[in-house]
């Protein structure tokens, strides 16, 4: 059982942060924790957007504050713009809203976890503004990135 520290989760509550990765299993009711200090970085509303990663066999869970602001991007977008409402459609049609209950597990539907193979073990890996879940050996496969590649991407991104 996870031990909550929490003086560490006052001071990161509801920044929206995510860093560090956790291995949990789902339970028999196909239930996974989130780890209480991640709990603590979702601030308000207490939900999360799991969504089918758009690049990789994984899903991106998203705060509902943080899903609002990308949304309100798409809104930017006109109604008759054909690739926008597509890309909501298929993406919207595919994702969950979920929220944890009183021991912080969140139920995943089954579409989203076949999807991402997820059977037994999760991954939960943070990635700063949302985090990703990964079967463990999907997430081997995706492999990392050497550090040219790093300092290219931190290049790009401005970091």
């Amino acid at each position: 059982m996870e031990q909550a520290n929490p003086v560490l989760e006052d001071e990161v509550a509801g920044q929206g942060v995510f860093v560090s990765n956790f291995t949990h299993s789902l339970d028999p009711k196909k239930r996974l924790t989130i780890p209480s200090e991640w709990r603590a970085q979702i601030g308000t509303p207490r939900s999360l957007y799991i969504l089918p990663d758009v690049n990789q066999r994984c899903l991106r869970c998203f705060p509902a504050a943080e899903m609002m602001r990308r949304i309100e991007r798409l809104r930017q977008h006109a109604i008759s713009d054909p690739r926008a409402r597509q890309f909501a459609r298929v993406l919207a049609a595919q994702s969950d809203l979920v929220s944890w209950d009183a021991q912080g597990r969140i139920r995943i539907k089954n579409e989203l976890l076949e999807y991402a193979g997820l059977v037994d073990q999760v991954k939960l890996v943070g990635a700063f503004e949302t985090f990703e879940l990964w079967a463990p050996e999907a997430l081997k496969s995706a492999g990392g990135m050497d550090p040219d590649s790093v300092r290219e991407a931190a290049k790009y991104v401005g970091f």
